[in-house]
């Protein structure tokens, strides 16, 4: 299939493929003119890739993982689940500073209407 079909068949844009093309997440043939064909089976890597960025991943994080995918064992099994639970710690430690930071408005928030009421309380005096 060319790939737009394989666009439209996954859900995805074209320009997303190429550029999971050009990150060597995925791969096609290339017909004697130089277009891109691709398998029934790349449908179904599609949705899993997005799926994986869906979860926060970054496409080297995804080529880590999907030799798991196409050459499926208990090592590459073992190793994906340790690359996952570290990306699940990254996003943990991320959540945390946004929490900080959510805090920190929080208090100039405070701090604003404290002066805001202080310039309405001056000038009713």
């Amino acid at each position: 299939m060319r790939i737009g079909e394989l666009a439209s068949q996954a859900g995805v844009s074209v320009r997303s493929l190429r550029y999971y093309e050009e990150q060597g997440l995925l791969s096609s043939t290339r017909s004697p003119s130089g277009q891109r064909r691709y398998t029934e089976k790349e449908i179904e890597r599609v949705r899993f890739i997005q799926r994986l960025y869906t979860a926060g991943l970054s496409s080297r994080t995804i080529a880590e993982l999907l030799p798991c995918v196409d050459s499926p064992s208990e090592l590459n099994d073992d190793e994906a689940l340790q690359r996952l639970a570290q990306e699940r710690e990254r996003i943990n430690r991320h959540i945390e500073e946004l929490c900080g930071a959510r805090e920190a408005l929080d208090l100039l928030m405070d701090a604003n209407r404290a002066h805001r009421e202080q310039l309405a309380f001056g000038s009713l005096t």
